[in-house]
């Protein structure tokens, strides 16, 4: 049944209420009725009645095609999800002693996705003795952000984890999605 779950309004016969503020489907204020009148009137025009505001007092139902109803809800609510941006996060990979080609194309790889709106993670991987040296890894991930400022911000400066030392980028709103 419709009105078993929490959030589907009470149709019809679920309508507990003695009484009802019941409004046409014009919308237009009838006035308070009982609710088995109330019923009686839907079920002559093939229409339901539909609980809109259970909390008032007297509750408000209102004379109206519930299958149609909710189909336009169903509706509205597909049309929202379509037009919802979803963020995804990207990975980049680097290491600390990077080849000037290798850098510049996957810097231009990160420039892609942060103007396609994505968040990006760009990692320098330490291996061995590259251990000793990890301010080369902090040079490297300062070069991506300078290349990268005028599309994306720094969350926060990098950080080490592991092997790996991070920088999280995220898109400069407005400013990278026109291109």
């Amino acid at each position: 049944m419709p009105g078993n779950e929490e959030n589907t309004p009470r149709i019809n016969h679920e309508i507990t209420s003695p009484q009802v503020l019941l409004v046409d489907e014009n919308g237009v204020k009838v006035g308070i009725t009982s609710t088995i009148e109330a019923i009686r009137m839907a079920q002559e025009q093939s229409l339901d009645l539909v609980e809109v505001a259970p909390l008032a007092q007297p509750p408000v139902c209102r004379i109206m095609d519930y299958g149609k109803y909710r189909y336009q809800l169903q509706k509205k609510e597909k049309d929202a999800r379509k037009k919802q941006k979803v963020q995804e996060l990207k990975e980049i990979k680097m290491r600390p002693k990077i080849d000037d080609h290798d850098f510049d194309f996957k810097t231009k790889a990160v420039r892609a996705f942060l103007e396609k709106g994505h968040r990006v993670k760009v990692s320098v991987f330490f291996r061995g003795r590259e251990m000793s040296f990890l301010d080369r890894g902090e040079e490297v991930l300062n070069r991506v952000l300078a290349e990268c400022a005028d599309v994306g911000k720094c969350e926060s400066k990098p950080v080490m984890e592991g092997r790996y030392m991070r920088l999280m980028l995220t898109p400069i709103s407005g400013g990278g999605a026109s291109k």
